[in-house]
């Protein structure tokens, strides 16, 4: 039998200049396209590729259950999260195994912190999976400061905002360059770690970076406000150079 192949194609930070040639080359090729989205919503992945798909392409949109409806430690959060990837595998493994390729959108890099992995899990011992890599959205976020993120021999910690308190504030004690992700409503616990560890004046607030609307600016500058989903927050790195 003939089997085809999944694609995890990551876009990029937003912006579709900055996707890659392999991306590009697949996804105007693609006949079968699957992507994540908030029910009711276009899906930012999709929104990126507007104007690049087909017109015969066959979209599958993978619509979330639930997203900040529940909190991510209440048990019932990864029950029907778990079940609702199990369900979407499944539909791409039935197009898989009957000869189709298919190309799963992924906001970002598909292996940094994209929704992608949960399927390439559940199917990568079962049918053919690639996976082509992106620029991530931090990447896009510090070069949009115009600012070097890390010198020498600085250490560049990843944080999600929905860590506790106790442990943003000690792993931003201890790094030289930061970025924080997810933060959203946990902006104002990222700023309380942020200011115990002595790193709020530092800190750099990025929303929408690459994409239409982009706004850069101090994060003591922002007191006050309601960041998007799409804010990362960048403190840079000062160390060692010539």
């Amino acid at each position: 039998m003939n089997v085809g192949t999944i694609h995890g194609v990551g876009l990029g930070p937003g912006d579709p200049d900055l996707m890659s040639l392999r991306a590009h080359r697949l996804l105007t090729g693609a006949r079968h396209i699957a992507y994540f989205r908030k029910a009711g919503r276009t899906g930012q992945a999709r929104a990126i590729i507007d104007g690049l798909v087909h017109p015969d392409a066959i979209e599958f949109a993978m619509e979330y259950p639930v997203t900040t409806e529940i909190p991510v430690t209440d048990p019932r959060y990864n029950e029907i999260l778990s079940r609702f990837y199990a369900e979407c595998a499944a539909h791409l493994r039935a197009l898989v195994t009957r000869g189709e390729d298919v190309i799963v959108l992924s906001e970002g890099d598909p292996f940094f912190y994209g929704s992608f992995m949960h399927l390439y899990t559940r199917l990568k011992d079962d049918v053919p999976v690639q996976v082509v890599p992106a620029i991530t959205g931090m990447s896009a976020a510090w070069t949009a400061t115009g600012s070097p993120v890390t010198w020498g021999d600085d250490v560049l910690t990843v944080l999600m905002g929905t860590l506790s308190a106790a442990d943003l504030t000690e792993r931003m004690k201890t790094t030289d360059a930061l970025v924080v992700m997810k933060i959203g409503r946990n902006i104002e616990k990222v700023r309380a770690a942020l200011e115990a560890a002595g790193k709020y004046e530092d800190a750099w607030l990025i929303e929408y970076a690459s994409m239409p609307g982009q706004t850069v600016q101090r994060l003591s500058d922002a007191e006050g406000r309601i960041t998007p989903y799409f804010s990362i927050i960048v403190v840079h790195g000062q160390g060692r150079r010539p």
